[in-house]
């Protein structure tokens, strides 16, 4: 179910519609909303550094903290572009779940944001005062920081990396497939 939740609600987020309500309409938290934040966190992280060759510090900002949607229109031209960020959204969905027991247990609408004003990792964050709190969490480890820092930021780049490497060799992803018009 990770993989599936990662990947859905992280094409959601590129997509021009809400993932943030999405999350919110179907109270997404938990180890759900866990793998909802990486599978966004995949789309944004993994748009952003893949096409850093393209848009430079710009466009790794404005994809990274702000929103993938912006590849909305390269995506239309050229869907295999979209082919590494959602793999490593596959791959980091069950990695939050299954690994590193990553929930989101701040507010639902968090889940959908992904690293855009790191909404997902300040939801992720809150979610853990809230346990210390209750008493249902003792405190807040190194394991949870670093789960978040790797399936946040680490993973998706890596990931993503790789996998746009692997289809710019094949030819599938071509030189300014990926750059945003005015960066």
């Amino acid at each position: 179910m990770g993989i599936i939740v990662s990947v859905i609600v992280g094409v959601a987020l590129t997509l021009p519609i809400s993932s943030a309500a999405i999350c919110a309409a179907f109270g997404l938290t938990g180890l759900a909303g866990g793998a909802a934040v990486a599978g966004c966190c995949a789309q944004m992280v993994g748009f952003a550094v893949m096409s850093y060759r393209e848009n430079k510090l710009g466009g790794l900002i404005s994809q990274g903290l702000g929103t993938s949607m912006l590849q909305m229109g390269n995506i239309v031209k050229n869907p295999k572009i979209w082919i590494p960020p959602t793999l490593a959204a596959a791959i980091t969905g069950p990695i939050a779940t299954c690994v590193f027991k990553m929930r989101m247990d701040g507010e639902a609408i968090a889940s959908g944001m992904g690293t855009c004003g790191l909404v997902g990792q300040i939801g992720v964050y809150s979610g853990w005062l809230n346990s210390i709190a209750d008493g249902s969490k003792a405190a807040i480890t190194a394991f949870d920081w670093t789960g978040l820092i790797l399936v946040s930021f680490v993973l998706p780049a890596i990931l993503s990396t790789v996998f746009c490497l692997m289809l710019r060799k094949i030819g599938w992803i071509r030189e300014n497939d990926l750059r945003l018009e005015n960066m």
